[in-house]
């Protein structure tokens, strides 16, 4: 049994719901996909397919396979294109993975100029604030904030910005602005939970401080710190990326600008024991070119 032209046959047979369908588009028989399927669970030891009456549908392990079966054709026909001196026309389905909030501020907007660059590509865009497992779900990329705590990953830091001490201009003139990180104790502090949590260290040339800090409110995705921070609740520790907008519009503003943080890395991150998709490239160097805004603060890495 060809391998690749069995994984091909159960691909069409999960995407159509039925062996007809698939026949269909595959221009053979019913029975030769049928066939083909018995053959693959045969040779699998495993049941990839449920049938009942409503149709088809994958089990658990048929679903892994499918998700697995579907990036080899891909990867498949891509060595085809490069061979054929073609490799630049992208096809088929890029899947990324990125933090709600950076996405939906610097990722989504332009995913229509993306795919202008490449009409034959389609996009399945994941949001998670959380680090998931690549493989398992099946993620050409991923953009990761901060410091890649597993280092056997595969991966390649694409961009960097500043982090400051920021809240809304309501905020400072009912509670002032701190002068120092000691003052940062006496204010309404909102923790990422996700991020530093309550320990944010400072810099002012060759002076160091470090402050530890109680906050009332502490809020595990990007989004609600966002919201608190508008709504005028207190101040917090956030990348230049997650308030762009507002820091722009003068919404919110930075304090105590004359004493640094560690500033925000951003990494594209691929699934370990793959070759890099020419597509997932292709879609990093897209957000490269997204990020290389004009100012000093947009420094890229």
């Amino acid at each position: 049994m060809d391998r690749l032209a069995a994984m091909q046959t159960f691909v069409h047979v999960v995407e159509s719901g039925s062996f007809s369908a698939a026949a269909r588009l595959l221009d053979i028989g019913q029975p030769a996909v049928s066939k083909t399927i018995a053959q693959l669970e045969a040779r699998l030891a495993v049941r990839l397919l449920l049938r009942s009456t409503r149709g088809l549908t994958p089990t658990e392990a048929g679903m892994a396979f499918f998700k697995r079966a579907r990036r080899a054709i891909e990867e498949a026909d891509e060595a085809d294109l490069a061979a054929r001196g073609a490799g630049t026309g992208l096809r088929g389905t890029l899947r990324i993975c990125a933090a709600v909030t950076f996405a939906r501020l610097h990722i989504v907007p332009h995913l229509g100029t993306f795919l202008e660059r490449h009409p034959d590509l389609d996009i399945d865009v994941v949001l998670d604030d959380r680090n998931i497992n690549l493989v398992e779900a099946g993620i050409d990329v991923a953009l990761r904030m901060g410091r890649l705590s597993d280092s056997g990953l595969t991966a390649r830091r694409i961009g960097e910005c500043r982090r400051m001490v920021l809240a809304t201009p309501d905020y400072f003139a009912r509670h002032g602005e701190p002068d120092s990180p000691a003052d940062l104790i006496k204010h309404q502090t909102i923790i990422y939970s996700l991020g530093d949590g309550a320990h944010w260290r400072f810099e002012r040339g060759e002076e160091q401080q470090s402050v530890t800090l109680r906050g009332r409110i502490r809020i595990s995705a990007a989004e609600g710190l966002r919201e608190s921070v508008l709504a005028h609740q207190g101040l917090t520790l956030a990348s230049q990326w997650m308030f762009a907008p507002e820091l722009a519009s003068g919404a919110v503003r930075e304090a105590m600008p004359d004493w640094t943080l560690p500033r925000q890395e951003l990494w594209a991150v691929f699934p370990t024991g793959r070759l890099t998709s020419a597509k997932a490239r292709a879609f990093v160097e897209f957000v490269q070119q997204q990020l290389a805004c004009p100012g000093p603060d947009a420094a890229q890495g």
